[in-house]
């Protein structure tokens, strides 16, 4: 991971895609749920969320991401917004799969980074229950709602990552996200494969990516293709080294540096000598 999560708000998926949650913090507050309905419940999180916000740690959200980036921040450590989620779920997990996703709308709709934490968690909860008809509302969720690179990230990295896995002709319509003209479109390509790339899975779909956003200019978009590339070369080091070497004039240094982290010194380095002229 890049950054220590327990001092931060609500990030649950960025770095290495891993919740890193040491422990779970003490809530102020009633966390029982009381059998109440499902909208209950969501109001029941929001106002749990509130009483546990704090200034300094609202403040403190905004420099994790771009000026030009519109956050809103209740104030909430992830260690309690995830025992929160945690415990309203156990509320809510006997309700039909449609209607839970309905209600995590209801949190995206708000904007707030912890809301939509708590989205995440709910949604990537029924991921037993996905069938291929979810893939079109979560790709609302991305059309819509995202607009930051942490309400992306936690998304994909989980729930749609997940789902890629479980059906994998689906991972057709990722390559497709990249050609996109919207930031977080084309970096959710790349960030919903970083968990299966480590397994060693869609190979030609991360090359194929990745060769499609190598010259994109965003930053942020270089760092999620990068951060993919990365992940692949976790169980297919050869193939990736092979890669990002072939477009050594091409790939911008962040995303270059991103996908040779991982690797071992002297391949690192043999990967920097011969990436000399495009100054990585």
């Amino acid at each position: 991971m890049f950054m220590a999560v327990m001092a931060m708000p609500f990030l649950m998926a960025y770095g290495d895609g891993e919740v890193t949650d040491a422990k779970l913090v003490p809530i102020e507050g009633d966390i029982d749920m009381d059998h109440k309905t499902g909208n209950d419940i969501v109001e029941k999180v929001r106002g749990l969320l509130r009483e546990n916000s704090d200034e300094e740690t609202r403040i403190g959200s905004r420099r994790f991401f771009k000026k030009n980036e519109c956050i809103l921040a209740h104030g909430v450590k992830s260690a309690a917004v995830r025992k929160i989620a945690k415990a309203a779920f156990a509320e809510i997990r006997g309700l039909p799969k449609n209607d839970i996703f309905a209600l995590c709308e209801d949190f995206w709709k708000s904007g707030y980074i912890e809301e939509i934490g708590a989205a995440c968690e709910w949604s990537y909860a029924v991921r037993g229950q996905y069938i291929p008809e979810d893939f079109s509302i979560f790709e609302k969720w991305v059309d819509i709602y995202v607009n930051n690179w942490m309400a992306c990230d936690t998304l994909c990295n989980h729930t749609i990552g997940t789902f890629i896995e479980m059906y994998p002709k689906f991972a057709a319509s990722l390559t497709g996200w990249s050609k996109s003209k919207s930031r977080w479109k084309k970096r959710a390509s790349a960030v919903s494969l970083i968990i299966p790339a480590r397994k060693g899975l869609f190979l030609p779909e991360i090359f194929e990516i990745a060769d499609t956003l190598i010259s994109d200019p965003d930053d942020l978009v270089q760092k999620g293709y990068g951060w993919m590339l990365k992940a692949a070369s976790d169980a297919r080091r050869s193939e990736v080294f092979d890669f990002v070497v072939a477009r050594k004039g091409v790939m911008p240094r962040i995303a270059f540096r991103y996908a040779i982290e991982k690797m071992p010194p002297e391949r690192r380095a043999e990967a920097m000598k011969k990436n000399d002229k495009s100054g990585a």
